[in-house]
């Protein structure tokens, strides 16, 4: 048998040595072995591990992302599609790639509505109203009929003396509404 015709022969599936050769002892395994693989032709077959670090790539993405909450699905269903590849479930690539929009697409359309809106920030829901009873501190002092600055939540803000008594610096007082801007304050 020429070299030519003993590769043509493992290409087939033949067992053998080379001619010329003495038989070595094969691995228990190889590519054409192996579950799932498609005649051992290498990138027709995609891997298990290779859906998951595409998983984990794409949550990774979400994360560093500003908020839309779009990899994050994209990125469970290619993990769920490296389960299921893994376990052997997921059948061929095409299979597979159908799987995975499938699953990244349905996810989105369901879950990310419910998502957005539990997750919506605090700072988003407060209006300007809502400040109408709050505390705040005095940083400089408020004369009576007069303005100064108050700090809330964090700001500082403009402020009116509603009262009739001035209120010196480091002092508690509350708001009483809101102009624009200018908070209007009463000693607490």
């Amino acid at each position: 048998m020429t070299p030519t015709a003993w590769h043509e022969s493992q290409h087939r599936g033949e067992r053998g040595a080379m001619p010329g050769t003495t038989a070595k002892r094969r691995l228990p395994w190889t590519l054409r072995d192996r579950p799932g693989a498609t005649g051992g032709r290498v990138g027709v077959a995609m891997d298990w591990w290779i859906w998951v670090t595409v998983g984990f790539v794409l949550l990774a993405v979400e994360v560093v992302t500003p908020g839309g909450f779009y990899a994050v699905f994209f990125g469970l269903s290619a993990l769920a599609v490296g389960l299921l590849a893994g376990l052997g479930a997921a059948g061929p690539l095409w299979l597979q790639g159908i799987l995975f929009g499938t699953l990244a697409v349905g996810a989105l359309a369901l879950f990310r509505p419910v998502l957005t809106k539990h997750l919506r920030s605090a700072a988003d829901t407060v209006t300007v109203d809502d400040l109408v009873g709050s505390v705040a501190r005095v940083r400089e002092p408020v004369p009576a009929d007069g303005s100064g600055k108050v700090e809330l939540r964090g700001s500082v803000w403009t402020a009116r003396n509603a009262g009739t008594e001035g209120i010196l610096a480091d002092c508690e007082c509350r708001v009483e509404r809101v102009d624009g801007l200018t908070l209007w304050v009463r000693e607490a």
